[in-house]
């Protein structure tokens, strides 16, 4: 994807215009007679950093413009290690003691006798005066990498497209399709039925579900909405997806919809209505798919809501936890894990081939059980493949074929994707780089917060334009750190509490958005290795396996 590329560079380039502006910087420059050159490259990283901010807002759909970007990428990275060979310069001791003396030097190094022995200031030398020229190409060029061209699409309009088709949801379910739920379903309306655990200075509690797209959130809260105690219970119920966009209006009339069957337009006139119509009646009101994090906006919607009876519940789903935080409200006892092995396998039959077991398609059971697998449990996955396999129901060849296709390679199109893609967008462009890092880590890989904190410090990740010390860093680094799990990224392993893990679907997608800057050297990249052009990658890593001899490392 190209956005994290354009995320990349967008949060690299004021850090590479804090380094030219550094004062040993030009001091060195000066002495290598090159601060004008220097002053240049200033100049054409602005502008391009103007244009870029411009187009971050945008999904860039034109290959041409994909590949421009990844140039610039490519560039900055270059820039980068020049700069840090400079500074390395810079506190050389004899550079320190006599500056003006280094100057003779570097002359003497520029035009070289015949006996004279290129030294790495000459490669510098020559690496400016090709990075100059890049630059000065993709400078000419930057409107093309601005809005002046059709090849910019604006990422909105496929937002509202999907979100469109999240607020088509409705609470209705089929309980007969639903597997491994069920005591989770018995948590959740045990809470709803019982009086809230904490103490709350209001008539209604909060309950929350909250996981990884595609984990089956909404889905509970409808069997769980559908469920005839619940129904009993409360004198007033209401339904609303909410979605990406945090739209009061749109929420407080459809809340008011359901629970008057009437439609008010004005909005003031609205709060009053529905704070009158839920006076003294207990109501259950259900959120799905909260990702707004604003409390006063949180604040404004519940507003009309305290004139109810006590033991009223809002339940509310979401990826992100950022909301909750602010708020008092109680978590699903029972955390919302993937599907067990057996689960997966009676849901993905279920979708694939109407049964509820494999007992009459034995044949299918081994292809069935390694689908399982790779989905990893995520219950969106396994019903988006099993519609894939009911096209051919039971032919051995065609469920062989899903196993080892190259849809598990996830594109932008996948319907696997599209639920973790929406995470992913709504990431800083620091978070999606440090996201596309998870991609260098092998499935299954357990990690620490600490060791991953130091991995991306030493990396230059958490470098901001103005320079701070490692502290800083380490605080911003474990800052990012708990907002990418409380947007469920990743979640602490089941066997250490300590340690933290990431899905692998999630991992895939992490793949899928690094492009051409980080390589994983595993068993599967090894069998094409010879054919690959590794100087391209920026950040590689190599997964050792037991048995597994060195030699892949020879290209």
């Amino acid at each position: 994807m190209a956005d994290v590329v354009l995320s990349t560079v967008l949060q690299q380039l004021p850090v590479l215009l804090e380094k030219l502006s550094r004062a040993a910087l030009k001091r060195i420059a000066r002495h290598k007679g090159i601060d004008a050159e220097i002053k240049k490259w200033q100049k054409s990283l602005t502008q391009i950093q103007r244009y870029l901010t411009h187009a971050s807002q945008m999904e860039i759909t034109d290959p041409s413009l994909k590949q421009r970007l990844n140039d610039l990428q490519h560039l900055a990275y270059d820039i980068d290690d020049v700069l840090d060979g400079w500074a390395t310069d810079a506190m050389d001791p004899e550079f320190k003691q006599d500056p003006e003396g280094m100057t003779g030097k570097v002359r003497k190094l520029i035009t070289p006798t015949c006996c004279t022995t290129f030294s790495r200031t000459t490669t510098m030398i020559a690496e400016l005066d090709d990075i100059s020229t890049k630059l000065q190409d993709l400078v000419k060029e930057k409107a093309d990498l601005g809005l002046d061209k059709l090849g910019l699409k604006v990422e909105e309009e496929t937002r509202t497209r999907i979100n469109n088709n999240r607020r088509l949801q409705t609470p209705v379910v089929d309980p007969l399709g639903i597997v491994g739920r069920q005591a989770h379903k018995d948590v959740l309306v045990q809470q709803l039925l019982l009086p809230a655990d904490e103490p709350c200075d209001k008539n209604y509690s909060i309950i929350a579900i909250i996981g990884m797209g595609g984990l089956g959130k909404t889905t509970l809260a409808r069997l769980v909405y559908n469920e005839q105690q619940v129904k009993d219970h409360f004198d007033l119920k209401a339904w609303v997806c909410v979605s990406d966009e945090f739209d009061t209006v749109r929420i407080s009339k459809q809340i008011f919809q359901y629970m008057a069957n009437k439609e008010v337009s004005d909005f003031n006139q609205l709060h009053e209505a529905l704070k009158d119509h839920v006076k003294g009646k207990k109501f259950l009101l259900v959120l799905d798919d909260i990702w707004g994090e604003s409390y006063e906006d949180w604040e404004t919607l519940v507003r009309p809501l305290y004139t109810c009876a006590p033991r009223s519940k809002i339940s509310i789903t979401t990826r992100t936890d950022q909301l909750l935080k602010q708020l008092v409200y109680n978590p699903l006892h029972k955390q919302l894990h993937c599907l067990s092995d057996d689960d997966a396998l009676s849901l993905l039959v279920r979708n694939a081939l109407s049964v509820k077991n494999f007992d009459a398609h034995l044949s299918l059971k081994p292809y069935a059980q390694g689908i399982v697998k790779k989905c990893g449990g995520l219950p969106l996955a396994l019903i988006a493949l099993g519609r894939l396999l009911r096209t051919k129901r039971d032919e051995v060849e065609h469920w062989k074929e899903v196993l080892n296709s190259e849809i598990w390679r996830l594109n932008d199109e996948d319907e696997i994707l599209l639920a973790l893609r929406l995470s992913y967008h709504d990431l800083s462009a620091p978070l999606k780089r440090l996201f596309a890092y998870f991609s260098l880590f092998p499935k299954d890989f357990l990690f620490d917060k600490e060791d991953l904190v130091l991995l991306w410090m030493a990396e230059g990740f958490l470098q901001q334009a103005t320079p701070n010390d490692s502290t800083e860093e380490q605080c911003l680094g474990r800052k990012f750190f708990e907002e990418l799990l409380s947007r469920s990224f990743f979640q602490h392993a089941h066997n250490n509490e300590s340690l933290f893990v990431m899905h692998d679907l999630m991992n895939d997608l992490g793949t899928s958005v690094a492009t051409e800057f980080y390589f994983r050297l595993d068993n599967e990249s090894g069998k094409n290795i010879k054919k690959m052009k590794l100087d391209k990658y920026r950040h590689m890593s190599f997964v050792r396996e037991e048995y597994v001899a060195y030699e892949k490392l020879q290209v």
